[in-house]
């Protein structure tokens, strides 16, 4: 509650907080309560006028009464009669009841305004304060508008009290915060840097405040301000506990000013001005300097405000990363830090020399405490601690320290939490692959890695085999021993401890014990075997042939049995050798393990975990090029969804290996290519999407058709944002389509000609596996006889922080108006749940660009005259009519952009053919957008009046 005099007591309101303390239960406050609301209530409306003093009691006991939790629907108008008093303490009761109970829709914002400004305009500084302090507290967008131009002609005034000042900064930066728009750049920005000389100590804290988060937006504007930062802290750093009395804390001069205007400092690069640089480096080393000093003090809070500008210090250090001595001795500084009784500070250590093991300067100094760091992640009992001094070991490791490094951080996961095993099996098979001398070596620490923590050790990691002899091994190490075999087997087959039928019989002891995944990948080795082993044909054959696999119930696990039994048995064997070759050399890339870490770090983690530039002779064990930090990371095979130069993936792929994995990004432009001779791209997609001949017996081994798809009346009617949605994809083919806080919904997907292939990613968001999962598409109307689409059957159970995948191939047979639905059914802790979509598939998806000459698009038009076949939509802008933006939305739209074509070289000339199974369908188009209007007319001319009509509708709703 506001302070008040001796004599301006109320003590109703003492009373009533007497009556609610004494209360013995809930029932009898919430009595109480209602029986003064009821007499408030009464006062309000009563007949008798009410005088300043009784209105702020009652209001008083109003906002009492909200604060206990109750909900307050009346005196707010009294409240906005308060801010009109001329006395302090019934003003400061008003603008305490408005901060707190009104809100920015309130019809009396108005009226609230109009007293604002009258506070504003007395050139009271009390009450000017007060005013101030409520446009901070709403800090609605009205505020905002209404004052966002008279808060910084108050700041600068030179009348100006200085608390004014001070609220003035501080109610300005708030609003900027709430609408940065709102505030406007003047002639105002140069003044306010000149506040911090201002003599008052307070208003340059506040300005301090403002300015560091106006330079973020505007940082030119405001680069005078270095010079004038760097004088004040020279002042302060220099200076005496006893200079500054009011603003020394705990013998500590203006502790909270050093450390604001040490954050200003760092969002510029080091001054150019060499007598502001020298000034600025010996205000640095004067901190540095007096962090040895004997503390003046033995309590805590001298401490916390002596260290708070030391750590602000070495971050300015760090980030000028110019001075190589103060980098060493902030180096050496936060090395007394390890050791010190104080848990917050040793964690802040550790995080800070983290930064400093990636500069060349203070590399080496950071070396030298390995010991100290090793010890703190083996004693530390303060998990965060443990896991900053594991990413420190991680951030100093090179080729000099890497096995010792390596040994205790393996020797650490023994024991590790289970919070950061999975960080710290990354670390290790990193600098493993990183900072490798021999292949012993690595091939040794992958394998106790492996021991050590398999559940942890994702497929990225796991080198070699010979941990298969094991009586028992993680399924992982099968998974890689089965694909190195089955490529690189022959290469061991002359030892009799690794000849073929051992190699077999020791992967085949491990068959029915692994996932069905795991089981796939080994009937791909068996049928590589038996390109590389014709003794183990016959064996082979008879484990194919095996009702166990022929008839098995995973239709991927039964048709790679049948499919290799039968290449087995009919194929010659150049043809075997042919089809079964090795696989071609991996192309250099981002070691995916180091990419796997970045997306568990998060975005900012790229800098902090690539050190490639402090040791340039560092190589990668199978002899490529050190990756930089500007490598694009390339795809996994898995990941090359559009299958354009191999097969299909799995329909369900193996979940992520970490919970903070849960969705896969299957949104990359790049998708991962396989060097090799062959058909075109578009050959091969086209002859993959080719239904096979009813005749050819490969047809029985391909995915069986839904039995029966639920028509439109077994579905729900589609979502309210279907058609926004669906609008999303017009102009492109990737993006996620869906998302809520159960489900996401992604697509990728690829058309060519009459043809196209689509993959649908359904990501479970939460920790509940999901039940009865079906997605199913749905054709309405007449759709079927004019768009086929075949799907592919999804795991029915998605289990939580996973990810499916569905494959759709689509034909189209014929012009279609209506998109088909997607409609997705599944059960989420026992409830039944589900969804109706339109799918992004239009018939513009079918659209082939063609290139003519002008002579030729105008002898187009005029045949295209007929005025059915025209459709013309004449609309305003929805977006910025941007040149650059429009044209890339006309060729995601389909069309070929034409050139030198219309007159108006403004306007823009597209043309393209529409292909169906039955017929193809010529279309041209011409938009025209007026820049002054903010209009488009956009004319399209096709052979067939329903296409250009419905093409018209969806290139309209783009712009």
């Amino acid at each position: 509650m506001p302070a008040v005099s001796k004599g301006d007591g109320m003590r109703g309101l003492a009373v009533f907080i007497s009556d609610i303390r004494n209360c013995k239960s809930k029932e009898a406050e919430i009595k109480r309560i209602n029986k003064e609301l009821a007499n408030i209530r009464s006062k309000f409306k009563g007949d008798k006028a009410l005088d300043g003093y009784s209105k702020k009691k009652y209001v008083c006991k109003l906002l009492f009464i909200f604060l206990l939790g109750h909900d307050i629907d009346f005196g707010h108008m009294e409240a906005v009669n308060l801010l009109s008093s001329n006395k302090y303490t019934e003003k400061q009761i008003g603008y305490l009841f408005i901060s707190v109970l009104v809100n920015s829709n309130s019809e009396l914002i108005r009226l609230i305004n109009n007293a604002i400004k009258n506070d504003l305009a007395s050139r009271n500084p009390t009450f000017m304060c007060l005013a101030l302090h409520c446009i901070a507290n709403v800090g609605s967008r009205e505020m905002g508008e209404a004052f966002a131009a008279d808060i910084p002609r108050i700041l600068v005034a030179g009348d100006s009290m200085d608390s004014v000042k001070q609220s003035a900064a501080l109610c300005l930066l708030r609003l900027y915060k709430a609408s940065p728009d709102l505030v406007p750049m003047g002639e105002w920005t140069a003044r306010v840097v000149h506040l911090l000389n201002d003599q008052h100590m307070g208003v340059v804290t506040a300005a301090v405040s403002l300015i560091t988060c106006l330079c973020k937006k505007n940082p030119d504007d405001f680069k005078t301000c270095v010079s004038l930062a760097v004088s004040r802290l020279s002042r302060i750093v220099s200076s005496a506990s006893t200079d500054l009395q009011d603003y020394t804390y705990y013998f500590v001069p203006a502790p909270w000013l050093s450390v604001k205007l040490l954050r200003l400092l760092q969002c510029y690069p080091p001054p150019e001005d060499a007598a502001v640089k020298g000034r600025l480096v010996e205000c640095l080393e004067t901190v540095l300097n007096k962090a040895q000093e004997p503390p003046k003090s033995k309590k805590v809070q001298h401490s916390n405000a002596k260290n708070a500008i030391l750590f602000e210090t070495i971050s300015l250090i760090i980030h000028y990363d110019s001075e190589p001595n103060l980098l060493v001795r902030a180096c050496n500084q936060l090395g007394q830090f390890l050791q010190h009784r104080e848990t917050n500070l040793r964690y802040l250590a550790l995080e800070s020399m983290c930064t400093l093991a990636s500069s060349e300067f203070s590399h080496e100094a950071v070396k030298t405490h390995i010991d100290t760091v090793i010890n703190a992640l083996k004693t530390e009992r303060d998990v965060s601690v443990r896991q900053r001094a594991a990413d420190l070991l991680y951030a100093m490791c090179d080729r000099s320290n890497a096995k010792q490094i390596v040994s205790e951080m393996l020797r650490y996961l023994e024991t590790a939490d289970y919070a950061i095993r999975e960080e710290i099996v990354l670390k290790v098979a990193i600098l493993a692959e990183k900072y490798a001398v021999d292949y012993s070596w690595y091939v040794d620490t992958i394998l106790n890695l492996i021991r050590i923590a398999g559940d942890y050790v994702s497929e990225e990691v796991v080198p070699v085999l010979q941990a298969l002899q094991a009586p028992a091994c993680h399924e992982n190490m099968v998974k890689v021993g089965g694909y190195i075999l089955g490529e690189f087997g022959n290469l061991i087959a002359g030892d009799p401890r690794s000849s073929p039928p051992v190699q077999f019989s020791l992967l085949h002891s491990k068959f029915h014990l692994c996932s069905v995944a795991t089981r796939a990948l080994l009937l791909s080795t068996y049928i590589k075997f038996i390109n590389l082993f014709p003794e183990t044909k016959a064996t082979i054959q008879g484990v194919l042939r095996a009702g166990s696999q022929l008839r098995n119930a995973d239709v991927e696990l039964q048709q790679r049995a049948v499919e290799y039994l039968t290449l087995s048995s009919v194929a010659s064997t150049d043809v075997l050798a042919t089809v079964l070759e090795e696989m071609p050399p991996f192309p250099e890339r981002e070691s995916s393990i180091l990419a796997k870490l970045k997306r568990k770090k998060g975005p900012g983690a790229g800098s902090a975990l690539d050190d490639s530039r402090r040791d340039p002779s560092s190589h990668d064990i199978n002899g490529g090029v050190e990756p930089t930090p500007s490598t694009v990371s390339t795809p996994s095979p898995s990941a090359d969804l559009l299958g354009l130069r191999a097969a299909p993936p799995p329909a369900a792929p193996p979940a992520p290996s970490g919970a903070g994995n849960l969705l896969v990004d299957v949104f990359s432009d790049s998708p991962a290519t396989q060097p090799g001779l062959g058909p075109s791209p578009e050959e091969a997609f086209l002859s993959e999407l080719e239904p096979p001949a009813p005749e050819s017996p490969m047809a029985l081994l391909a995915d069986p058709a839904p039995a029966a798809d639920p028509g439109p009346e077994d579905i729900g009617p589609p979502i309210p944002e279907a058609d926004e949605l669906l609008n999303k994809f017009v102009c492109r083919n990737n993006g996620v389509l869906f998302e809520n806080q159960l489900l996401q919904i992604g697509v990728k997907s690829e058309f060519r000609q009459n043809l196209g292939r689509m993959y649908l990613f359904y990501g479970n968001k939460t920790s509940v596996q999901f039940q009865n999962f079906s997605p199913t598409v749905v054709h309405p109307g007449d759709l079927q006889t004019q768009l086929a689409v075949q799907t592919k059957r999804v795991a029915s159970q998605v289990d939580g922080g996973a990810q499916v995948q569905q494959v759709l191939n689509i034909e189209c047979l014929r012009d279609f108006l209506t998109p088909p639905l997607l409609s997705v059914r599944f059960r989420y802790g026992g409830a039944p749940q589900s969804l109706t979509l339109k799918l992004p598939v239009t018939i513009n998806k079918f659209f082939q660009p063609t290139e003519m000459a002008a002579q030729d698009f105008f002898q187009r038009w005029k045949q295209l005259s007929l005025p059915q076949q025209e459709a013309q939509k004449i609309f305003k802008a929805n977006h910025p009519m941007d040149a650059e933006v429009t044209k890339a939305k006309l060729l995601g739209f389909g069309s070929a952009l034409l050139d030198n074509v219309d007159p108006n070289p403004e306007n823009f000339v597209g043309a393209g053919i529409i292909q169906t199974k039955a017929l193809q369908v010529g279309c041209l188009l011409r938009l025209e957008p007026n820049a002054q209007a903010q209009m488009y007319r956009l004319t399209l001319r096709t052979s067939k009046e329903p296409v250009s009509r419905h093409l018209c509708e969806l290139l309209a709703q783009q712009f």
